[in-house]
């Protein structure tokens, strides 16, 4: 085990080392981390729900009717009729033909590219889309293009390169590091003129953007122009799981061919329950969406007034970007001590040099609870490096290949 050992010393050394803190107690806006009181500041609990008295009612009732575990794969024995209500109440939602749940945004992504992307096809991807994309675009048969983040240019360059294939722009709706939003419109209409589908990852988008909380595609007013939205239980309706909305012809499709939901046991019933009475609260309460909106530009705009670069964050993830992995750990400790947990991500997380602290807004933070971390931010973290975000020029780009860029 010496390797181990010297890959773990190597971790260290390069302010890459992390561990697990414990958190006692429900994931509010204040919790005990290691047992010290501290404001939370990185959870995706966005809407507060997954400590809501209805959902955790809805839960333990669940547990109590169906038991805890589903037993078995949905083609098996575990497609249970929670789990049937729950796709119809976030069909009607998402206003799409068909939903499908899978056990994890992480399955769904990397089960759903890897399953429409075959052999000869493109896909096509932002490289700063999340790791269960990436890792989809590694298990498919296809090629993949990785173009520059939200460069439309170069994403129409891969367009071309990739003429006469069958090929899938994939992006998230909002970027789970930077809290940026894709430019979905122009994508979809580069997605027309080459006719690609399109798959979009509203992780951090349903429940927080859009009419009614329905994510990035509903406020771009694209939800009969999107061939695939995917969606998580585990942020903003507080549970845990994750679906894709689609027509019913590719629900019927991924059923059966997604190895990631073939062989996957199905979603607890309690965690289906809870999210059915979250969604619920979404729909009866949109306020819940407007605040956490309004909370979002009370620390962009606090942290702005402290002198803080957000830089194109435009949601309820905010990113402070410190540079070095090191800097940005000893910026962690230093407002943990301060009473505020802002977790520190690195490489390869994010790109070498832009290790930050990744803030998250949540409704149910008070506005000055965010005012004060904002000050307490202000003097723990270390004058901002410039990230440049130049395009690489379009002609120099790559062309189609094997594989996936270093960015990704």
């Amino acid at each position: 085990m010496t390797d181990i050992n010297e890959r773990l010393d190597d971790l260290r050394q390069r302010g890459l080392y992390r561990r697990m803190r414990l958190v006692s107690g429900p994931q509010g806006p204040r919790v005990l981390l290691d047992g010290k009181p501290v404001l939370l500041l990185c959870s995706n609990n966005y809407l507060g729900l997954a400590d809501h008295p209805r959902v955790r009612e809805a839960a333990a009732e669940a547990a109590m009717r169906y038991g805890v575990g589903a037993g078995a794969s949905r083609l098996v024995s575990g497609n249970m009729t929670v789990h049937r209500r729950l796709e119809s109440e976030l069909s009607e939602f998402k206003r799409s033909q068909a939903c499908l749940l899978f056990g994890s945004g992480y399955l769904a992504n990397a089960g759903i590219v890897s399953t429409l992307a075959r052999e000869g096809d493109v896909v096509l991807s932002d490289s700063l889309n999340h790791a269960s994309i990436v890792d989809g675009c590694r298990l498919a048969g296809a090629r993949t293009f990785v173009y520059e983040h939200c460069d439309l240019d170069h994403l129409e360059y891969g367009l071309r390169e990739a003429a006469g294939r069958a090929a899938l722009i994939v992006t998230d709706g909002v970027f789970s590091m930077d809290g940026d939003v894709a430019p979905l419109p122009e994508i979809v209409e580069l997605a027309r003129r080459y006719d690609t589908r399109v798959m979009v990852d509203e992780a951090h988008g349903t429940g927080a953007l859009g009419p009614g909380g329905r994510g990035a595609v509903a406020a771009a007013g694209l939800e009969d122009e999107v061939d695939v939205v995917v969606g998580t239980l585990g942020k903003s309706l507080g549970s845990y799981g994750a679906f894709v909305c689609c027509d019913a012809d590719m629900a019927e499709y991924l059923v059966n061919t997604a190895r990631t939901l073939i062989f996957s046991t199905a979603l607890p019933p309690p965690a289906v329950a809870g999210a059915l009475a979250a969604l619920d609260l979404l729909r009866s309460s949109p306020e819940r969406v407007d605040k956490l909106q309004r909370n979002a530009r009370v620390l962009r705009d606090s942290l702005r007034d402290e002198g803080l670069d957000c830089g194109d964050s435009e949601t309820q993830i905010v990113p402070l970007v410190v540079g070095g992995a090191s800097a940005a750990m000893a910026a962690c400790e230093k407002a943990l001590k301060k009473g505020v947990f802002a977790q520190a991500i690195r490489p390869p997380t994010v790109p070498e040099g832009t290790s930050r602290l990744r803030l998250a807004v949540m409704a149910s933070h008070t506005s000055a609870e965010l005012r004060q971390a904002a000050k307490v931010l202000a003097a723990v973290v270390p004058a901002q490096p410039q990230v440049p975000r130049e395009p690489r020029p379009v002609e120099a780009a790559p062309r189609v290949y094997d594989g996936l860029a270093e960015a990704a």
